[in-house]
């Protein structure tokens, strides 16, 4: 394998930690060390590590069919279960991850809009396709890789997430959509001004143009409906993964009849039936299927969801207060059920202000060393400087990671590497 991993970002130096088994908040390395896991599964496992009712229904469903490639009842009940919670879900389409949501969601914006531009906010991250590569590094026009056709990155424009400046670029006619990480930039570790939303919503009603909402991780975390039922704010699409299959692999693209009417194979449109061309081979896959199901029993009663935002709520107020006392610029602080952390100079602790880069922009030999201040203590989190509780973490898990907080950030105070 490449660097011997399967993803960019479990690299690390000289080699990778490899963990055996996961149950609730914890998981296990190699070598059976125990670590409080603010990871989880890259926001997917909500409900804790292998829950027993998705676990049990997994291993029901795996003994009748795992995958046939076939039609079944499960991916109906599923669908039905999604349309129940989702104010913008008249119908769905599953795909396999929330890189294929993203993919699938601008190409039916496009076939919608007859527009080829899509317009992104700058930070924002939808997944690792050559659509969306471009502007996912805050304040980095240059695209971040390889690879990638300027002709395919020259039909995303990115605009700040200011609505003047969003407004301003609509004025392009060839653009015919927006998609917008509906919690800011990277699970909203670059907050979203208040009225954000609306405010975007607002401005594709008023120029015509389809709004995406990215709800990969927002999706069945902020509510059991997302952020667009917890603030009323509904989007044209909208793009689930990671939850909306119980922490299984797969995702989803939902919205409005008549956009999503594009994918139906009844239907015909300029000589091409169906309009948008889409398979994929585990597409609703039925032992997914089955996790999901189990698992949404569950998410549908905001009862997880509510757990894990006091979770997350402890967790900032007590690295903020660790902050405080050891006289370390920074802050603490998120929404719903994460918690993300800035190291620098900063007004009453908060990040207002602040530029996405420069909320971002933390000096790697800090985020490293970080990362192994908390790994010492058994803490693992989503990236070094932010991560996200589940309904599994507990009140004992909050205080061995805040005494875990507590040693690491004076290791870095005392070394010289924060003031």
């Amino acid at each position: 394998m490449p660097g011997g991993v399967s993803h960019t970002t479990r690299y690390r130096q000289p080699n990778p930690i490899y963990f055996a088994r996961a149950e609730g908040a914890h998981k296990w390395d190699a070598e059976g060390r125990r670590y409080i896991d603010y990871k989880m599964g890259s926001a997917s496992q909500m409900l804790g590590h292998c829950p027993p009712k998705v676990v049990e229904a997994v291993r029901r469903q795996a003994g009748q069919a795992i995958f046939t490639a076939d039609c079944h009842e499960l991916e109906v009940q599923w669908a039905e279960a999604v349309c129940a919670l989702y104010p913008a879900a008249d119908m769905v389409r599953f795909v396999g991850s929330g890189s294929e949501a993203t993919m699938l969601a601008l190409r039916v914006a496009r076939a919608h809009s007859g527009r080829d531009k899509v317009l992104r906010i700058d930070g924002h991250y939808h997944g690792w396709h050559d659509h969306v590569v471009k502007g996912s590094r805050p304040g980095v026009a240059a695209v971040p890789s390889l690879g990638v056709p300027e002709a395919v990155s020259a039909l995303m424009v990115v605009a700040p997430a200011d609505l003047a400046a969003i407004e301003a670029a609509l004025t392009d006619a060839a653009i015919g959509s927006v998609i917008v990480e509906a919690s800011g930039a990277n699970y909203g570790a670059v907050p979203l001004r208040a009225g954000f939303l609306p405010g975007i919503r607002a401005i594709c009603d008023r120029l015509g143009r389809v709004l995406i909402f990215d709800e990969v991780i927002t999706g069945f975390r902020w509510s059991p409906g997302g952020r667009q039922a917890r603030d009323g704010v509904v989007p044209d699409l909208f793009t689930m993964a990671k939850i909306l299959t119980g922490g299984l692999p797969g995702g989803g693209l939902a919205g409005r009849r008549e956009i999503m009417a594009l994918l139906d194979p009844r239907q015909s449109w300029g000589g091409f039936s169906p309009p948008v061309l889409h398979q994929g081979t585990f597409n609703g896959c039925q032992v997914v299927a089955a996790g999901a199901l189990a698992a949404l029993e569950d998410l549908s009663t905001g009862v997880p969801q509510a757990h894990a935002d006091r979770i997350a709520a402890a967790i900032r107020d007590g690295v903020a207060g660790i902050l405080d006392r050891r006289d370390i610029r920074g802050a603490c602080y998120g929404e719903s059920s994460t918690f993300h952390l800035y190291l620098g100079p900063c007004e009453n602790g908060s990040v207002a202000g602040l530029t996405p880069a420069q909320i971002r922009g933390t000096d790697k030999k800090i985020v490293a060393a970080l990362r192994d201040g908390l790994y010492a203590h058994g803490v693992d989190l989503m990236s070094a400087m932010s991560g996200v509780t589940s309904w599994a973490h507990s009140d004992a898990d909050v205080a061995e990671t805040l005494a875990a907080f507590d040693s690491a950030l004076a290791g870095l105070k005392a070394g010289g590497m924060v003031s």
